[in-house]
């Protein structure tokens, strides 16, 4: 029985944190329960799963589907698609059976890759190799999670590029059921399904093929900013989520953006492997901040003192503590408030 490889390629960078990755990992099991209960589909497809943040790398190599456990995603800071580009491409070439004089090879590999955002690296490169040596050999669909994704760049890796905005629950839900039905079609016996180009109808209720790349917005989807508690020194990932805001200047008014608390998030040591050290020097002022978390390890009052080496750490309160990042015995007294300009802190690539 010939193979119908199934790549997915998942963005895995610090804006994905929380619910996003939740999602995507309760997606990919939801994916898996629909394609073992249709038999044809049980012999044929093979899947991987490659994760990509500030590097890229195969956490789930080409396995049967009987044999697939959905993985536990990583997270860590940037988004290298190029790098991401370039693991899909190395498991391509040494996993994908080619055809023979001898065999038959595999049916023609199917990439789903998924992103919220835009890339840290410089994908140029792996996106002209792709297109040179594997584009014709592969059908690669590229799902833009939200209006914040690069569509440009995904529309010189493929035409075939999906913007998905989820306006109400249950969306996720349908496009799982979509990627699920057209996985289904491109492993059937019969008719378009034995060249690998068949598709399954778009559910344009929560899919939209991209035509034409949307405007980029000057200012990104989130803010993301890294702590370490103070008594368990085990780290934690802050999100903010952009909201807009109308702001009064005598008789000017002004739409600015600004950052709502999202969550607080235990991390896992995996994350700074997981994570571009370039952190590009990028800063947030608190001002834009709205909202404090509390530690979500030990339950300390903020999550939000800066040491003087520039990262933060939990404290119960205002006194002195002793850094988990430095080591340094430190004061800490409340900080300015946002109407008298707040300070700039270091914050992730997202």
């Amino acid at each position: 029985m010939r193979r119908l490889p199934v790549f997915f390629v998942l963005d895995c960078s610090e804006s994905m944190a929380g619910e996003g990755l939740r999602k995507m990992e309760d997606g990919l099991q939801a994916i898996v329960r629909s394609l073992r209960a249709n038999p044809h589909a049980l012999e044929t497809v093979h899947i991987s799963v490659i994760a990509f943040a500030g590097l890229a790398k195969t956490i789930v190599p080409l396995v049967e589907l009987f044999s697939f456990y959905p993985p536990k995603l990583p997270l860590g800071g940037g988004t290298s698609l190029g790098g991401a580009l370039d693991a899909l491409m190395g498991e391509i070439d040494a996993s994908v059976q080619r055809a023979t004089a001898e065999r038959k090879g595999d049916w023609r590999p199917v990439v789903y890759l998924f992103t919220d955002g835009r890339p840290t690296d410089d994908p140029g490169p792996a996106i002209e190799r792709w297109r040179a040596r594997y584009a014709e050999g592969a059908a690669l669909i590229a799902v833009g999670i939200g209006a914040d994704v690069d569509f440009a760049v995904l529309k010189r890796l493929t035409d075939q590029v999906l913007l998905f905005d989820e306006g109400e629950a249950g969306d996720f839900a349908r496009l799982v059921d979509w990627v699920s039905a057209s996985i289904l079609a491109r492993s059937q016996p019969l008719g378009a399904a034995r060249d690998g180009r068949a598709e399954a109808v778009l559910d344009t209720s929560v899919l939209r093929l991209v035509k034409e790349p949307p405007p980029v917005r000057p200012d990104a989807a989130c803010v993301t900013l890294v702590g370490r508690c103070q008594n368990t020194r085990r780290a934690y990932l802050i999100k903010y989520e952009r909201e807009r805001r109308e702001v009064a200047t005598g008789a000017l008014r002004v739409d600015v953006s600004l950052y709502r608390l999202a969550g607080c998030y235990p991390l896992e040591e995996a994350y700074f492997d997981w994570s571009d050290p370039r952190t590009g020097g990028l800063e947030v002022s608190t001002s834009e901040l709205l909202g404090v978390p509390g530690c979500p390890h030990c339950g300390n009052a903020t999550a939000f003192a800066l040491c003087g080496c520039g990262r933060l750490l939990c404290v119960g309160g205002p006194g002195e503590a002793v850094c988990p990042w430095c080591g340094r015995q430190a004061s800490f007294s409340a900080g300015p408030s946002p109407d008298e300009g707040g300070f700039a802190v270091g914050r992730g690539l997202g």
